[in-house]
C-alpha cells in the first residue's frame, strides 16, 4: 500500500482546524467567548469555587476574578505591566502582559533602588514570549516571586511566577493556566496558527524546564480554551514544581 505523504497529513489537519475555527465562530457566544453546542457544557464562572476534578472556569481578564477576598486593596489592576515598591526591597509587578513590556520592565528592575530582592506578581496574563523572557531575567537576576491570597497569576503569568529564584505562593492565591497564542498570528487562534503554536509550546516546555517545573503542567493548558482558565489546586503547585518543598 502507498504511504501517505506528510505534507498531505499536514493540509488535511491544517483544513479539519480551520473546519472547527469556523464552528467555534458560528457557536452561541459565551461570557467573552465561544461555546461550541454539541461539545460539553459552558464551564462555570471564575466566582465558582474550584474543587479537584472540577478547575475549568470561565475567564475574561477584563471581567472575571476569583472568588477569594484579597489580603488588601491594591486598586486598580493595570491594563499594562506595572512595577512599584511596596517596601525596601519588596516591590510589585502586575498588569497586563503586553510584547515589548519584557525590555521596558527588566531595565526598571535593574535601575530599582534599592535593589529589588522579592517581585509580588499578580496578572491576568498576556504575551509569552515577553512572560518567557521576564522570567528568565528573574532567574538571572536571583529575584524571588511571591503571590498573596485573593491575587492571581493567570495565562502567562505562571512562567513569570517560575522565573523566581525561590517562590512563595499564599494558599489562598490563584494561579492558572490554558492554550495561547503564539508568534505573529495574533489574529488567528492557537488552533489556526498550526507552525506558531507548535513552536511555541516547544519553548514554553523548554522554559519550564529550565525553571525546574514539571513540563507536565502544561497538559492543562492545552486542554484548557483560551476563554477558559484552568485553576492549579495547590497540590499541583507542589506535584508541578511550583510550591518548593523542603529537601
Amino acid at each position: 500500500m502507498r504511504g501517505i505523504s506528510v505534507p498531505r497529513i499536514l493540509t488535511g489537519a491544517l483544513v479539519v482546524q480551520l473546519i472547527i475555527g469556523a464552528l467555534l465562530v458560528l457557536g452561541d457566544v459565551r461570557d467573552g467567548g465561544f461555546h461550541l453546542p454539541g461539545f460539553g457544557p459552558a464551564a462555570p464562572r471564575l466566582t465558582e469555587p474550584v474543587r479537584p476534578g472540577d478547575q475549568r472556569r470561565t475567564f475574561n481578564p477584563s471581567r472575571d476574578r476569583p472568588p477569594t477576598s484579597p489580603l488588601r486593596d491594591a486598586g486598580t489592576l493595570p491594563d499594562r505591566l506595572t512595577l512599584t515598591q511596596e517596601d525596601g526591597s519588596l516591590w510589585r509587578l502586575e498588569g497586563g502582559i503586553e510584547p515589548g513590556d519584557a525590555s521596558r520592565i527588566i531595565a526598571q528592575i535593574d535601575a530599582a533602588e534599592p535593589a529589588i530582592q522579592t517581585l509580588i506578581l499578580q496578572s491576568p496574563g498576556g504575551a509569552v514570549s515577553d512572560a518567557l523572557d521576564l522570567g528568565r531575567h528573574l532567574r538571572a537576576q536571583g529575584l524571588a516571586t511571591r503571590m498573596l491570597d485573593g491575587e492571581y497569576c493567570y495565562s502567562a503569568c505562571p512562567y513569570m511566577l517560575a522565573g523566581g529564584a525561590t517562590r512563595d505562593i499564599a494558599t489562598g492565591a490563584s494561579v492558572g493556566v490554558h492554550q495561547h497564542y503564539f508568534g505573529q498570528n495574533t489574529l488567528l487562534p492557537a488552533f489556526v496558527a498550526v507552525e506558531d503554536i507548535q513552536r511555541g509550546q516547544g519553548e514554553v516546555m523548554i522554559y519550564l524546564q529550565e525553571m525546574g517545573i514539571d513540563p507536565l503542567v502544561m497538559q492543562h493548558a492545552l486542554t484548557t480554551p483560551s476563554d477558559e482558565i484552568y485553576v492549579l489546586l495547590p497540590e499541583e503547585l507542589e506535584q508541578y514544581g511550583f510550591i518548593q518543598t523542603q529537601d
